[in-house]
């Protein structure tokens, strides 16, 4: 097939209004943070399908998710988007400079993040990228404080502030032989204070009337993990991020309350309209890569985490030029 079909077939307009709809699971959402109407996003998804010809979501009045083929466009959208971003920015745009200040929550160790930030530092080698992991709570303040020009962090599902990444559903995990007695306080694996993840949890045992006690608190999701792995207890953690070797753990059969929904989203600081450029860039390069990675993370990522010690502040590598023979 000709290059110019497969351009007309898959417009980037489109494919940026499916991956929204994707990262949002919703219409609403999509629309909302492409500043669009939602019978434009339907539209533009109606004409993928067509272009495809392959029903990319199952809807209701209720939900919306990804069908098998929805899935597979996912990876592709993400990898066209990626060369189209590219090719405009290496013809259109000016070369960005200067210092960007960024901060993530350790959340997204598990993420694709990591890849989107490597892309970014070669796309825009004069960029002084400075990574801050930590808190999503502690993220907020310090950019609040002018410490930070972009976040990439958690927020509760009624809360405002910041771009809609995606939406997921917090469950609780825990090891696959762990077993949970009704009748006993629920152990539970934790951030400290001012985690998200953690208040949320905490608050729906406490509507629920449920007793609980700290097996572990960590500021570090390794940390974490490995007491999940050992057994010591349950934690709140996001659907799509379920890291290897942890389960879901049946509410009907441990008696414990629903969590809620949970937002991802980046969140961009006023006080150095200097950064402005090149946070804009990282946003766009964050929302277009998409952040969840597929089921089967290999555990060596999360055992050797490519992230600094939470709290640190870790300048990144800003040689190289254009990327050569990387996957677009």
């Amino acid at each position: 097939m000709a290059a110019g079909n497969v351009a007309g077939m898959y417009d980037p307009s489109h494919l940026r209004t499916f991956l929204s709809v994707a990262q949002t699971l919703s219409f609403t959402q999509a629309a909302r943070r492409l500043g669009v109407r939602q019978s434009t996003v339907s539209q533009h998804v109606r004409r993928l399908e067509g272009a495809t010809g392959r029903q990319l979501f199952t809807r209701d009045t209720h939900s919306v998710e990804l069908t098998e083929d929805g899935e597979a466009m996912l990876g592709f959208a993400r990898r066209i988007l990626e060369v189209h971003e590219q090719a405009t920015a290496f013809f259109t745009g000016p070369r960005l400079r200067g210092r960007l200040r960024f901060g993530a929550s350790e959340d997204f160790v598990l993420t694709r993040l990591p890849e989107i930030l490597e892309g970014f530092r070669h796309d825009h080698p004069e960029v002084e990228l400075e990574l801050t992991v930590e808190l999503s709570g502690i993220l907020h303040e310090r950019l609040a404080a002018g410490k930070l020009d972009l976040v990439l962090a958690k927020r509760r599902a009624e809360d405002p502030r910041g771009e809609l990444v995606w939406r997921d559903r917090l469950v609780w995990i825990g090891a696959e032989r762990l077993r949970l007695d009704p009748d006993r306080p629920v152990p539970l694996i934790v951030y400290p204070p001012p985690g998200i993840t953690r208040a949320l949890a905490l608050e729906a045992l406490q509507r629920q009337g449920r007793a609980w006690r700290v097996a572990c608190t960590s500021g570090s999701l390794n940390g974490l993990i490995a007491a999940a792995r050992a057994g010591l207890g349950v934690m709140a953690h996001s659907r799509g991020l379920v890291p290897p070797g942890l389960v879901r753990v049946p509410m009907g059969r441990s008696g414990l309350p629903e969590l809620g929904a949970v937002d991802f989203v980046l969140l961009h600081g006023r006080h150095r309209p200097a950064a402005q450029s090149a946070a804009d860039a990282l946003a766009t390069a964050i929302l277009t890569g998409g952040l969840p990675r597929p089921e089967g993370t290999s555990p060596a990522v999360v055992a050797g985490g490519p992230w600094p010690a939470s709290g640190r502040t870790a300048p990144a590598k800003t040689g190289g030029g254009p990327r050569g023979g990387r996957p677009g």
